[in-house]
């Protein structure tokens, strides 16, 4: 493996622990605001709706700030 190989790897492995760093924090941002009391075996369609809207609000601002960083 060369250095560029090196490189890519190193950077592929970052990429996939910023995901799961994002998904855990998504997970628990969005169960903390739309999980109320106990979860039965599935969601309510109100917990449900929650939970979509919560995801995506909180990709779409992850795009915002990482296109922002990107301009500076």
């Amino acid at each position: 493996m060369d250095n560029a190989d090196m490189q890519r790897f190193l950077q592929q492995e970052q990429q996939k622990a910023m995901m799961g760093e994002m998904v855990g924090k998504l997970t628990s941002v969005c169960w903390d605001k739309c999980i109320t009391g106990t979860p039965g075996s599935k969601f309510t369609s109100g917990e449900s709706t929650c939970l979509t809207n919560c995801a995506q609000r909180f990709l779409d601002m992850t795009m915002i700030i990482a296109k922002r960083f990107e301009m500076q």
